[in-house]
């Protein structure tokens, strides 16, 4: 198959609605607004006025807050750590091939301290709680921020 021969599946997509096209075509005449009224004219902006009344949007108090400077980072715990062999160089991207984390995320890797930890490893990663890092350390390990 080649790239001009790509077609959508059958049925996948339908031919636009051409309105006002004759009485014989059934959507002619009126082209499928009714008769009369507001909603039938030209131009018609009906988006949400209420006739005067407070509209539904403006009724509704405001809600909720995004912080564009939150970090996010892929947060694990030290205990996860256990599965990997001794003296090994952890990396987020070394995880990522083992399948501990799915998903790197755009701050980096976030160690935290649940559980304990038994081997001696060197941890690479953006940020560290300072119980991972006591641990890590106790452990006979070695923590670099990058």
């Amino acid at each position: 198959m080649k790239i001009h021969e790509l077609r959508p599946t059958e049925g996948a997509t339908h031919a636009p609605k051409r309105v006002g096209r004759g009485t014989g075509s059934g959507i002619g005449k009126t082209s499928a607004k009714g008769h009369k009224g507001q909603k039938a004219r030209s131009g018609s902006k009906k988006n949400g006025f209420e006739g005067g009344q407070m509209p539904l949007t403006r009724r509704l108090p405001k809600r909720g807050f995004y912080n564009h400077f939150a970090k996010e980072y892929t947060i694990i715990n030290i205990s996860d750590l256990n599965g990997l062999e001794d003296n090994t160089t952890v990396t987020a991207e070394l995880l990522k091939e083992y399948g501990i984390i799915s998903k790197i995320e755009k701050d980096g890797l976030k160690v935290l301290g649940g559980g304990e930890l038994t081997k001696a490893l060197t941890v690479k990663a953006a940020k560290f709680s300072k119980s991972a890092e006591e641990a890590i350390r106790n452990a006979g390990g070695n923590v670099e921020v990058l």
